[in-house]
């Protein structure tokens, strides 16, 4: 593993749904939260329209800028599912019926009425790619280069990257912890950047809240190295108690 870089990821999320406001996304947060654990940061996030143009730019544009780029959303069996079609236009491949996804396809709908032509829409990639195991619905999720398909349903998505994981070359974990205070952020927005800058390779995110007619905010220190997030909640405890403000370890 290279401790020493940062590698990052982009997530195109695929859908009218989502944009419409009828579905709801949940892989953002969970797509997040696997990456971090494999030494990867979700660097960006974008909501794009069932639209074949629209995909291949933002596919282009975020593989071209990030280590690894996944979608979720439109590899289904339906007419609307167009994300592999965009992907392999963007990569400037063919669309093929994979083999192995089609027999997985028909193995799994073997007592399910068999496969038609649009359940076997779902074995189409782009050509020269490798498949994702799915244990939940057969549908294999696709691998193109950099380039990560997978499916729109949460828990499936979860099965996805359970599959992957391991399998990407990463840096080191991002290690985090939080402080909350009883204090508007603007009055210590100069201790932030005071703290921030003496502890390099940290990062302070500050979250303001107003809960029970009182205004505060949870600070989050991030890094890759324990002892540097140590050090810089010590540091920002210290700065609080100073200016005379009460502060919890952990957060509020």
């Amino acid at each position: 593993m290279n401790d020493s870089r940062i590698w990052t990821a982009a997530l195109i999320v695929i859908g009218d749904e989502i944009l419409s406001g009828r579905t709801h996304d949940k892989n953002i947060a969970q797509i997040a939260k696997w990456l971090g654990v494999q030494g990867i940061r979700l660097k960006e996030v974008r909501v794009i329209a069932d639209d074949v143009d629209a995909i291949v730019e933002g596919v282009n544009a975020l593989r071209a800028r990030n280590d690894y780029l996944f979608t979720t959303g439109g590899i289904g069996p339906t007419h609307d599912d167009i994300t592999v079609d965009a992907v392999a236009k963007a990569l400037g491949v063919a669309v093929i019926v994979h083999p192995e996804a089609r027999r997985i396809l028909e193995d799994y709908y073997a007592d399910k009425g068999g496969v038609n032509e649009g359940r076997l829409r779902m074995a189409r990639v782009p050509e020269g790619a490798d498949l994702i195991p799915n244990r939940y619905s057969g549908a294999p999720g696709i691998r193109m280069d950099n380039v990560f398909l997978m499916a729109g349903v949460p828990h499936i998505t979860a099965g996805m990257l359970d599959a992957l994981t391991g399998q990407l070359q990463g840096g080191a974990q991002l290690i985090s912890d939080t402080v909350g205070a009883w204090v508007p952020e603007s009055e210590i927005a100069g201790l932030l950047m005071e703290v921030e800058r003496a502890h390099d390779g940290s990062q302070i995110g500050s979250y303001p809240f107003f809960r029970e007619g009182r205004v505060g905010a949870n600070f989050v220190v991030r890094s890759t190295n324990a002892d540097t997030v140590k050090s810089c909640i010590d540091s920002l405890c210290e700065g609080l108690g100073e200016m005379g403000y009460d502060f919890t370890p952990g957060g509020i």
